[in-house]
């Protein structure tokens, strides 16, 4: 079986494919720097800035692992 497909179009199908896989590794690998904090730590930001939910989310990515 053969399918028939124009070079720019390959091209761009490649190009969309190669984005998505290195942006997914670049959020894991932001991801994995990220440092852990203590329960301690943890009360000082939610008492500081609030409990996580109680504002809006600016952004938003799921990153499959």
């Amino acid at each position: 079986m053969q399918i028939a497909i124009d070079q720019t179009t390959l091209y761009t199908l490649i190009k969309k494919a190669v984005k998505e896989a290195i942006e997914e590794e670049e959020y894991k690998l932001f991801l994995a720097h990220i440092p852990e904090v203590s329960d301690e730590e943890m009360q000082e930001i939610e008492r500081i800035h609030g409990k996580p939910g109680e504002k809006d989310v600016a952004h938003s990515v799921t990153v499959q692992t």
